[in-house]
């Protein structure tokens, strides 16, 4: 097993921010995962939803990705410019690895 600090960004489609923050972590993480929502709300109160009739954009956006804590700790502290207070999440975690 080997230690490892996952993270996770919370952003809207709207907010134009996945290709930028997709560009900066492309090569410092061992990989990223973006996943899209169908139905969120956040401080504001503002649902975003999905709904057959129209093709919203401005949908749930959740980057995720880890690597080691002091790599993480690196990349938290510029993520911090880029992204709306509150919107970073992290935690220790573990991964099995066989090397």
């Amino acid at each position: 097993m080997k230690q490892i600090t996952m993270v996770r960004v919370y952003l809207t489609e709207s907010e134009g921010k996945l290709n930028n923050l997709l560009d900066y972590l492309h090569g410092k993480v061992r990989g990223v995962t973006v996943l899209r929502g169908i139905s969120g709300f956040g401080q504001s109160g503002k649902l975003h939803s999905a709904h057959l009739v129209d093709l919203s954009l401005d949908l749930p956006v959740i980057i995720e990705f880890f690597d080691t804590p002091e790599k993480v700790s690196q990349i938290l502290s510029e993520l911090k410019n880029l992204v709306e207070p509150n919107h970073i999440v992290y935690w220790s975690a573990s991964v099995i690895d066989n090397h």
